[in-house]
């Protein structure tokens, strides 16, 4: 059985912290027993940390910063690249953050995690102002067997479907945020497309032509929990309940990596919650996303 996340309350508050540094080689033990205070909201820094082993090197250019208590340790951290990405920050660090950031000369496309935290620091860096501010994002988990059968059509796709993949990302990216990830150049958004199907975190259904009808991808991955993302469906196959089976089929891949399978989703989003509800998901936290 899942255990829900328990919200913020003023009874759980921390001391605002003495100062904000980057993190280096010696911080990686406590960064990693700082995730795993709650595996599912913090998978994102737990897969970098499977991955490269360093709270020092993220390979991407991205740095972490943390806060630290009176007596030394970890408070809370923060990833800061293309992303912000918050870990276990509580209201009352927002600001600490939101100075470095601003600092930071940095061009970040969102801020994304556990909802308190993601506004905070959006509401302390005064700008520059979002596109969009998504701020209930129920975040799903579940162990366990799905509840409905998996579609044995969904498989893991190889670099040799790339081709018919490459449309299918992008159309999935622009409905969900907004624009064409290749407006500016395709280069970086098509090398994490081929990066995850090189590391197996890509799975879709064909159809009878090769195109793709459903789709989905493992975005990350740590021993704990991994997280779905590009959830897709042809709109010519919508409303035949293709989500139910290939998500199911999704989970089974993800979890013999991982015990727990997550993913968040838009509060609005009505018809993938209730496909995920379906399949066995659980909500166990509130994220949210606010975009540049």
């Amino acid at each position: 059985m899942l255990s829900k996340a328990a919200p913020w309350s003023p009874s759980r508050s921390r001391p605002a912290p003495r100062a904000v540094r980057r993190l280096t080689d010696e911080d990686t033990p406590a960064l990693a027993a700082l995730a795993a205070v709650d595996p599912v909201a913090n998978v994102f820094v737990a897969a970098h940390l499977a991955a490269h082993g360093s709270a020092a090197e993220t390979g991407t250019g991205a740095e972490i910063v943390g806060t630290f208590d009176g007596d030394g340790r970890l408070a809370s951290a923060c990833w800061l690249g293309a992303n912000i990405v918050p870990v276990e920050v509580p209201a009352e660090h927002a600001r600490a953050y939101a100075d470095v950031i601003r600092h930071s000369r940095r061009r970040f496309a969102s801020i994304f995690g556990p909802a308190e935290a993601t506004l905070a620091i959006f509401a302390e860096l005064s700008g520059p102002p979002a596109r969009d501010v998504r701020r209930a994002q129920p975040l799903l988990a579940m162990e366990g067997a799905p509840a409905v059968p998996a579609d044995p059509l969904v498989r893991v796709t190889t670099l040799e479907d790339f081709d018919a993949l490459a449309p299918a990302c992008v159309s999935m990216f622009e409905e969900e945020v907004g624009y064409s990830p290749v407006a500016g150049g395709s280069d970086n958004y098509y090398r994490r497309v081929r990066q995850l199907i090189a590391e197996g975190h890509s799975f879709a259904r064909f159809g009878a032509q090769g195109e793709v009808v459903f789709k989905a991808e493992l975005g990350s991955v740590s021993p704990a929990a991994s997280q779905i993302q590009g959830v897709w469906v042809a709109p010519a196959h919508r409303g035949a309940g293709l989500s139910h089976g290939g998500m199911a089929a999704v989970v089974e891949h993800a979890q013999r990596t991982a015990p727990i399978v997550s993913l968040y989703v838009n509060d609005y989003n009505y018809r993938a919650r209730a496909s995920c509800r379906r399949v066995g998901f659980e909500q166990v936290g509130t994220f949210a996303t606010v975009l540049f």
